[in-house]
C-alpha cells in the first residue's frame, strides 16, 4: 500500500492513477483548508490543484540533473513575481508541495495522508485555545501624515506615553511630491476608548493632516 507505483519506466497508466489520486486528494484538502484560510476562490483552486502540478513535474524531472536545474529556476521567477502572502496561505502552500513531491515519487499513499492528514491537524490546532495570549491581536496601524517642516522623530512622545502600552516605528515614507511625511508605528492602546481623545491630540499637533488608525497586520505594513 505504501509502496511507490511507478516501475523503473513509468508508464501512462501508471502516471494517470497519480493524477486521479493527486487531483481528487488536493480538491478535498482545499475544501478542509477553506474552512480555516480566509482568501480568495482562486487561491483554493490553486491551491487544489499544486499536489499535482509538483508530482508531475517530480515525474518528468526525475532522474534528470539539468531538467532539475531549469525547474528549479522556473520556480524561483514564479516566487518573485507572487504577492505576499499570510502565514495561513504560505503553511497551505508549502504542505501542497510537500504531498506533490511524494505523489511525484509514486508513494500515492503517503502523499494523501501527508495531504489531508496535515489538513487535520492544522484545523484541529486553529481551533484549539493555544497561543491566545491575553492581549494579542490588539495591535493596530497608525498612520500620520506631518508637514516636512515638523521634527517628528520625538514629537509625538509624550502622547504616546500617555496613551498607549507600546508603540513601534515601523517606517517613514515622503507623500505629496515630498512636501509631507507619512509615519507608519505599529501601536497598543492602553485605553480603547480613549482612541478619539488620542486622535484629537494628535491632530493638534500635526497642523490636523491625515491620521489613520487601522487593524495591524504584517502583510498589511505597507506605507
Amino acid at each position: 500500500m505504501f509502496n511507490s507505483i511507478y516501475s523503473s519506466i513509468v508508464t501512462a497508466t501508471e502516471f494517470f492513477s497519480m493524477a486521479a489520486f493527486a487531483l481528487l486528494s488536493g480538491l478535498l484538502y482545499a475544501w478542509i483548508m477553506s474552512f480555516r484560510i480566509r482568501s480568495t476562490k482562486r487561491f483554493f483552486l490553486v491551491l487544489a490543484l499544486v499536489p499535482f502540478v509538483v508530482g508531475a513535474v517530480i515525474t518528468f524531472v526525475n532522474g534528470n540533473i539539468g531538467a532539475g536545474v531549469a525547474i528549479g529556476g522556473a520556480f524561483s521567477l514564479i516566487r518573485f513575481r507572487s504577492a505576499q502572502g499570510s502565514a495561513d496561505e504560505i503553511a497551505g502552500i508549502l504542505i501542497a508541495m510537500g504531498s506533490g513531491i511524494a505523489f511525484g515519487m509514486g508513494f500515492v499513499a503517503y502523499g494523501v495522508l501527508i495531504l489531508l492528514g496535515l489538513a487535520g491537524l492544522f484545523y484541529l490546532f486553529s481551533m484549539l485555545p493555544i497561543f491566545e495570549h491575553e492581549g494579542a491581536g490588539k495591535d493596530q496601524l497608525l498612520r500620520i501624515t506631518i508637514p516636512e517642516s515638523l521634527a517628528y522623530h520625538n514629537a509625538f512622545n509624550d502622547i504616546f506615553a500617555r496613551y498607549l502600552s507600546s508603540v513601534e516605528n515601523v517606517g517613514v515614507k515622503t507623500t505629496a511630491m515630498g512636501s509631507m511625511f507619512r509615519l507608519s508605528f505599529r501601536i497598543r492602546m492602553k485605553d480603547p476608548k480613549a482612541e478619539k481623545a488620542f486622535i484629537d491630540e494628535l491632530r493638534a499637533r500635526n497642523g490636523n493632516l491625515e491620521i489613520a488608525i487601522t487593524l495591524y497586520a504584517e502583510k498589511q505594513n505597507q506605507l
